[in-house]
Protein backbone atom coordinates (compact mmCIF):
# COMPACT_ATOMS: atom_id res chain seq x y z
CA UNK A 1 0.00 0.00 0.00
CA UNK A 2 1.37 3.94 -0.74
CA UNK A 3 1.33 5.65 2.45
CA UNK A 4 2.15 9.48 0.77
CA UNK A 5 3.14 10.49 -2.40
CA UNK A 6 5.42 13.69 -2.65
CA UNK A 7 5.79 15.61 -6.21
CA UNK A 8 4.97 18.25 -8.31
CA UNK A 9 1.55 18.92 -9.42
CA UNK A 10 1.70 18.60 -13.38
CA UNK A 11 -1.95 18.48 -14.19
CA UNK A 12 -5.39 19.23 -12.89
CA UNK A 13 -8.68 18.15 -13.13
CA UNK A 14 -12.25 18.51 -12.29
CA UNK A 15 -11.72 15.63 -9.66
CA UNK A 16 -8.15 14.70 -9.37
CA UNK A 17 -4.48 15.79 -9.46
CA UNK A 18 -1.26 14.37 -11.18
CA UNK A 19 1.61 14.32 -9.24
CA UNK A 20 4.90 13.73 -11.06
CA UNK A 21 7.24 12.50 -8.26
CA UNK A 22 10.57 11.36 -11.12
CA UNK A 23 10.12 9.34 -13.37
CA UNK A 24 6.60 8.83 -13.04
CA UNK A 25 3.25 10.67 -11.86
CA UNK A 26 0.20 9.67 -10.23
CA UNK A 27 -3.33 10.48 -11.14
CA UNK A 28 -5.04 10.39 -7.72
CA UNK A 29 -8.75 11.12 -6.88
CA UNK A 30 -8.81 14.71 -4.24
CA UNK A 31 -11.47 16.19 -2.68
CA UNK A 32 -11.04 19.94 -3.93
CA UNK A 33 -8.75 19.72 -6.84
CA UNK A 34 -8.92 23.73 -7.11
CA UNK A 35 -7.12 24.00 -4.27
CA UNK A 36 -3.60 22.75 -5.86
CA UNK A 37 -1.71 24.91 -8.45
CA UNK A 38 0.58 23.20 -10.86
CA UNK A 39 3.86 23.23 -10.37
CA UNK A 40 3.34 23.26 -6.47
CA UNK A 41 5.16 20.43 -4.69
CA UNK A 42 3.04 18.57 -2.32
CA UNK A 43 2.67 15.83 -0.41
CA UNK A 44 -0.55 13.37 -0.55
CA UNK A 45 -1.88 11.11 2.34
CA UNK A 46 -3.23 8.08 -0.04
CA UNK A 47 -5.87 5.47 0.21
CA UNK A 48 -5.54 2.68 -2.23
CA UNK A 49 -9.43 1.78 -3.91
CA UNK A 50 -8.98 -1.77 -5.17
CA UNK A 51 -12.32 -3.47 -6.16
CA UNK A 52 -12.93 -5.96 -8.40
CA UNK A 53 -14.38 -2.84 -11.01
CA UNK A 54 -11.59 -0.44 -10.17
CA UNK A 55 -8.32 0.64 -9.28
CA UNK A 56 -7.59 3.59 -8.07
CA UNK A 57 -6.12 6.47 -5.07
CA UNK A 58 -7.46 9.11 -3.73
CA UNK A 59 -4.69 11.73 -1.91
CA UNK A 60 -5.52 13.72 1.11
CA UNK A 61 -3.63 16.77 2.05
CA UNK A 62 -3.82 15.80 5.98
CA UNK A 63 -3.89 12.86 8.11
CA UNK A 64 -7.17 13.76 9.54
CA UNK A 65 -8.89 14.38 6.27
CA UNK A 66 -7.89 10.43 5.31
CA UNK A 67 -8.82 9.68 8.57
CA UNK A 68 -12.32 11.20 8.17
CA UNK A 69 -12.83 9.51 4.53
CA UNK A 70 -11.90 5.82 5.75
CA UNK A 71 -14.05 6.45 8.46
CA UNK A 72 -17.34 7.53 6.09
CA UNK A 73 -16.36 4.46 3.87
CA UNK A 74 -16.33 2.16 6.94
CA UNK A 75 -20.07 3.36 7.33
CA UNK A 76 -22.22 0.76 4.85
CA UNK A 77 -23.53 2.21 2.12
CA UNK A 78 -21.28 4.89 1.56
CA UNK A 79 -18.51 4.22 -0.84
CA UNK A 80 -15.45 5.95 -2.03
CA UNK A 81 -16.72 8.33 -4.40
CA UNK A 82 -19.30 9.38 -2.16
CA UNK A 83 -17.07 9.51 0.90
CA UNK A 84 -14.67 12.20 -1.21
CA UNK A 85 -17.55 14.01 -2.95
CA UNK A 86 -19.06 14.46 0.68
CA UNK A 87 -15.81 16.01 1.93
CA UNK A 88 -15.49 18.14 -1.32
CA UNK A 89 -18.14 20.27 0.41
CA UNK A 90 -16.95 20.20 4.12
CA UNK A 91 -13.92 20.15 6.31
CA UNK A 92 -12.79 16.98 8.73
CA UNK A 93 -13.75 19.48 12.08
CA UNK A 94 -17.18 19.94 10.30
CA UNK A 95 -17.97 16.47 9.71
CA UNK A 96 -17.02 15.27 12.92
CA UNK A 97 -18.90 18.45 14.69
CA UNK A 98 -22.15 17.33 12.68
CA UNK A 99 -22.03 13.82 13.67
CA UNK A 100 -21.40 14.53 17.75
CA UNK A 101 -24.44 16.84 17.64
CA UNK A 102 -26.76 14.35 15.34
CA UNK A 103 -27.14 17.20 13.14
CA UNK A 104 -28.40 15.00 10.11
CA UNK A 105 -29.74 18.05 8.43
CA UNK A 106 -26.05 18.81 7.97
CA UNK A 107 -24.92 15.80 6.53
CA UNK A 108 -27.64 15.67 3.83
CA UNK A 109 -26.56 18.72 2.44
CA UNK A 110 -23.60 16.51 1.85
CA UNK A 111 -23.21 15.32 -1.86
CA UNK A 112 -24.49 11.42 -2.22
CA UNK A 113 -25.82 11.43 1.51
CA UNK A 114 -29.59 11.11 1.89
CA UNK A 115 -31.50 10.57 5.14
CA UNK A 116 -30.67 7.17 5.59
CA UNK A 117 -26.82 7.17 5.35
CA UNK A 118 -26.96 10.32 7.26
CA UNK A 119 -28.63 8.36 10.30
CA UNK A 120 -26.25 5.44 9.63
CA UNK A 121 -23.47 7.42 9.63
CA UNK A 122 -23.96 9.12 12.84
CA UNK A 123 -25.20 5.39 14.19
CA UNK A 124 -21.63 4.09 13.17
CA UNK A 125 -19.56 6.78 13.87
CA UNK A 126 -20.46 8.47 16.62
CA UNK A 127 -18.19 8.89 19.93
CA UNK A 128 -15.56 7.15 17.49
CA UNK A 129 -14.33 10.65 16.15
CA UNK A 130 -15.12 13.05 18.98
CA UNK A 131 -12.84 13.38 21.83
CA UNK A 132 -15.23 12.03 24.75
CA UNK A 133 -15.36 15.45 27.10
CA UNK A 134 -17.70 16.64 23.60
CA UNK A 135 -20.28 18.90 25.33
CA UNK A 136 -23.94 19.66 24.27
CA UNK A 137 -26.63 17.43 24.20
CA UNK A 138 -26.61 14.27 21.72
CA UNK A 139 -30.30 14.90 20.64
CA UNK A 140 -30.32 18.60 20.56
CA UNK A 141 -30.61 19.02 16.51
CA UNK A 142 -33.66 16.19 16.79
CA UNK A 143 -35.58 18.25 19.72
CA UNK A 144 -34.91 21.27 18.03
CA UNK A 145 -36.49 19.71 14.99
CA UNK A 146 -39.66 18.21 16.51
CA UNK A 147 -39.82 21.75 18.39
CA UNK A 148 -40.08 23.72 14.99
CA UNK A 149 -42.46 21.14 13.45
CA UNK A 150 -44.46 21.65 16.71
CA UNK A 151 -44.61 25.11 15.62
CA UNK A 152 -45.89 24.34 12.05
CA UNK A 153 -42.65 24.85 10.16
CA UNK A 154 -42.21 22.47 7.41
CA UNK A 155 -39.50 19.49 7.13
CA UNK A 156 -37.46 20.81 4.21
CA UNK A 157 -37.29 24.45 5.93
CA UNK A 158 -36.34 23.00 9.02
CA UNK A 159 -33.60 20.87 7.29
CA UNK A 160 -32.17 23.81 5.47
CA UNK A 161 -32.44 26.04 8.63
CA UNK A 162 -30.51 23.63 10.50
CA UNK A 163 -27.87 22.16 7.61
CA UNK A 164 -26.91 26.28 8.46
CA UNK A 165 -26.16 25.87 12.66
CA UNK A 166 -23.43 23.04 12.64
CA UNK A 167 -22.68 23.80 16.44
CA UNK A 168 -22.62 20.80 18.72
CA UNK A 169 -21.05 23.08 21.74
CA UNK A 170 -24.38 25.33 21.59
CA UNK A 171 -27.55 24.45 24.19
CA UNK A 172 -30.57 23.70 22.87
CA UNK A 173 -32.13 26.86 23.22
CA UNK A 174 -29.63 28.52 21.62
CA UNK A 175 -29.70 26.15 18.07
CA UNK A 176 -33.69 27.01 18.60
CA UNK A 177 -32.96 30.55 18.44
CA UNK A 178 -30.94 30.85 15.14
CA UNK A 179 -33.00 28.34 13.24
CA UNK A 180 -35.92 30.50 14.05
CA UNK A 181 -33.77 33.41 12.84
CA UNK A 182 -32.52 31.35 9.57
CA UNK A 183 -36.17 30.69 9.03
CA UNK A 184 -37.52 34.09 9.27
CA UNK A 185 -35.06 35.52 7.10
CA UNK A 186 -35.62 32.88 4.43
CA UNK A 187 -39.47 33.04 4.89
Amino acid sequence: MIYSVTGKIVDRNKDSVAVDIGNIAYELLVSRPAEFMLGEEVTLYTYEVLTQDDHYLVGFSTKLEKSAFASLISVKGVGPKTAINALSKTNPDELFAAISANNTAYLKKLPGIGPKAAAQIILDLKGKLVSSDAKGNPNMYDDVKQALKSLGFKVKDIDNALSSINEPDLSSEEVLRLALKALRKNG
